[in-house]
């Protein structure tokens, strides 16, 4: 049996045991997401041994932990006993280091001068209006 098949039948199986044991308790997932904040599809993506649906291997673990806790099983056990089902994928599909980082033309970056050019105009506009207004009703 390869590993992906092994790996397949240990989240089913992860999976039967939260929703057997979730079931015996009487619970739904409701309830469960309630007790947890733990949202029902992470949750389901758990009681049907889909542990990709979740965000991450890391998360995964959070997840099982904290949903075998609520439930009353040992989650380190559990994580424990099928420690492949947790492990970050071999192959990552990103880099760090120079170069990675491109350039994007963003047709709004940069300084925006003519809206504060606009702006500066109508200001001393104002100004010299005001001026005006002043000298014509003698307060200057």
């Amino acid at each position: 049996m390869s590993e992906e098949q092994e790996n397949s039948t240990d989240m089913e199986a992860i999976g039967a045991m939260f929703q057997a044991r979730r079931k015996e308790l009487n619970l739904s997932l409701k309830e469960v997401e309630s007790a947890t904040s733990i949202r029902v599809a992470y949750l389901q993506a758990i009681e049907e041994g889909k542990m990709e649906k979740l965000i991450s291997p890391v998360y995964a673990q959070g997840f099982v932990k904290q949903y075998a806790s609520f439930v009353g099983l040992d989650g380190d056990r559990i994580i424990a006993e099928h420690h492949t089902v947790f492990r970050p994928p071999a192959y990552q599909d990103f880099a760090y280091g120079i170069g990675t980082l491109e350039m994007r033309g963003n047709p709004g970056a940069g300084v925006k001068w003519v809206p504060n050019s606009v702006w500066a105009a109508l200001f001393f506009v104002m100004l010299i209006v005001a001026y005006y207004v002043a000298r014509s009703l003698d307060v200057l």
